[in-house]
């Protein structure tokens, strides 16, 4: 059949070629949707999203994950409120903070990294529970100070039994620890390893007294609408976190090269046993909520119940 009108030559022209793109459309794969971009920090919470990382893990499960590094937790609860980041490698207070502040901040799990108080060289401090009167370095108001109290707390003393010196800087406590301005200083890792290596004492671990206070947040809004890519981000993590626990001395060289550890705490780092996925205990989170309550550091009242979701490690 031949068509003699132009008008409708075209309207029929153009019929055909949207039945082509329909049809190359349907056959072709779709658009992937935006990757999660999810916080990390240079810790060992973090490491077994790297492994993901470095080794296909995520695309494995066929999920696309962005890993965006901060040097500190305010750079990264910036992100947070700033709506560039789904979620987050964290910790109970930061996550009751955000609440706090009106963000839909959930926790999703625990994480398995190591924070911890170490004595000065030449100090004689052996234990947690000799710090009673002494200066102590950390960071006010965070999971470090908090941190502290607990292992304090946990070794029999009252947690006002030390004297608090502010020094936000990790590394400048570090520094200061080593030559003897503070009695001690809380640290996390690989600052805590670093520590020890030059000459410092570890006197008590979050890992020792089982204080649980670190955690991976997602927003709530990221978790009801992307739940099977965060579900499949998990997996990945596992996989990476079992990887790690077989044969932790292979990924010695990795802490330097992708973890951003210093070569003197990466060879004598002590690894972590990684869990499964898994929530961390109610009671943790509603001992670090009361210990912000106490000092009258959340805006608004936060239920420790609310901020828990599991949905995303449900099945392990």
């Amino acid at each position: 059949m031949h068509v003699h009108n132009p008008i409708l030559k075209a309207s029929l022209a153009l019929a055909v070629a949207t039945l082509f793109a329909v049809a190359a459309s349907s056959c072709s794969p779709k658009r992937g949707a935006e990757p999660l971009r999810l916080g990390i920090m240079p810790d060992a919470d973090s490491l077994p999203f790297i492994v993901a990382e470095a080794e296909g893990l995520f695309e494995k499960r066929g999920v696309e994950v962005e890993l965006v590094s901060f040097a500190n937790a305010q750079e990264r609860d910036a992100a947070i409120q700033a709506g560039r980041l789904d979620g987050a490698v964290s910790d109970v207070l930061a996550a009751a903070f955000l609440a706090a502040g009106g963000f839909d901040t959930r926790i999703t799990s625990a994480t398995d990294g190591r924070y911890g108080i170490a004595a000065a060289p030449g100090s004689g401090l052996g234990s947690a529970a000799e710090l009673a009167g002494k200066r102590v370095g950390l960071s006010t108001n965070t999971i470090i100070q908090y941190s502290v109290d607990a292992i304090v707390g946990a070794s029999g003393l009252a947690p006002d039994a030390y004297t608090a010196v502010a020094i936000p800087k990790m590394p400048v406590r570090m520094e200061m620890l080593l030559a003897g301005q503070v009695d001690a200083a809380g640290l996390p890792e690989p600052f805590l390893t670093t520590a020890v290596e030059r000459g410092a004492t570890l006197v008590g671990t979050t890992e020792q007294f089982h204080i649980d206070a670190a955690v991976v947040v997602f927003s709530e809004a990221v978790l009801n609408a992307r739940l099977k890519d965060v579900l499949r981000l998990y997996e990945a993590y596992a996989d990476a976190s079992g990887r790690v626990n077989a044969a932790p001395e292979s990924y010695r060289a990795f802490l330097v090269e992708k973890a951003r550890f210093p070569e003197d705490a990466a060879g004598a780092y002590r690894f972590v046993t990684y869990r499964k996925p898994t929530m961390p205990p109610l009671g943790q989170v509603e001992a670090a909520v009361s210990w912000l309550r106490e000092r009258n550091l959340l805006s608004k009242p936060v239920d420790p119940s609310a901020l828990l979701d599991d949905r995303a490690v449900v099945a392990w």
